[in-house]
């Protein structure tokens, strides 16, 4: 084991850094204040945290903490090594890997996960799963839904809605006179929508019929005189085109009832009519000019 694998670490202006007697080159202490005796004790994470007495928290600050125990414990390590029970490795024991990004040796990762912090702990899962507080899911629990952009359980999200508004003024298509049955409408607005499968919103709107007594519409005398007139003009107009189409039925049954007199009276007016063109239009000679 190489305990030279130890990252140092720079001072702040909070901090005073010295180095430890025996300790191997890279494991630094944070000192606190010479003064100041307290109660030190192991956290499990390999720091040792320093506790002032209670009688003295009031005007005591501590000024910092131990990173390294000795010599032979390091709780830090530097690009290339990983941290294990203490010590720089550049190799993980067996059921461990390593981690770049915390520079240890973590337990291997779940079968589930793609990549992970520790063995309960993943980052993102394998595809076709959907990651819930560090865990994998086929499917996700109840009260969650999978976000297939993200590939994760999100929260259901339900519709909520406001209050309902007043109930509207009783109308009838838009009007509010010339009526006695009618409508009143009342409505709410939707203060979060749903998510896919978060409940849907209920009805926003809400109609009831309604009862008032008749009165009538400004301007509603001209309106149906207007109307009147227009319904006798479409009357008349019905009328005459009935009366057209009774004289063209009256002369097709005529037509059928006597074809050889319709026949002769048509080629009579035929000739007739020739007859009154050549007269017309025949020259007259001298002769018969004299003779009249």
């Amino acid at each position: 084991m190489d305990y030279t694998g130890c990252q140092q670490h720079s001072s702040s202006r909070h901090r005073q850094h010295k180095q430890i007697s025996g300790v191997s080159s890279g494991c630094q202490q944070e000192d606190w204040d010479e003064a100041d005796r307290g109660v030190h004790d192991f956290l499990s994470s390999g720091l040792l945290r320093h506790t002032l007495p209670r009688e003295k928290h009031l005007h005591k600050v501590q000024v910092g903490v131990r990173l390294c125990f000795n010599k032979n414990f390091c709780t830090r390590c530097r690009a290339g090594f990983y941290l294990h029970l203490g010590k720089c490795q550049e190799n993980c024991p067996e059921g461990l890997v390593r981690s770049d990004t915390q520079r240890e040796c973590v337990p291997k990762c779940p079968a589930e996960c793609e990549s992970c912090v520790n063995s309960d702990t993943c980052t993102q899962c394998r595809p076709g799963l959907y990651q819930l507080s560090g865990r994998c899911h086929h499917v996700c629990p109840e009260d969650y839904e999978p976000n297939g952009k993200l590939m994760e359980c999100t929260p259901q999200v339900h519709c909520e809605v406001g209050e309902w508004s007043e109930w509207s003024p009783c109308s009838k298509s838009g009007r509010t006179c010339g009526f006695k049955r009618g409508e009143e409408t009342r409505t709410r607005h939707v203060l979060q929508y749903p998510s896919p499968l978060g409940k849907p919103c209920p009805e926003i709107s809400e109609i009831k019929e309604c009862l008032v007594k008749r009165r009538k519409c400004p301007g509603a005398r001209k309106k149906n005189e207007r109307r009147e007139r227009r319904n006798r003009n479409n009357r008349k107009d019905k009328e005459n085109q009935e009366g057209r189409r009774e004289r063209k039925r009256d002369r097709e049954r005529e037509k059928e009832r006597h074809p050889g007199e319709r026949e002769d009276s048509d080629n009579r007016n035929k000739t007739e009519h020739r007859h009154r063109r050549g007269h017309d239009t025949a020259p007259v000679s001298p002769e018969e000019g004299l003779v009249q």
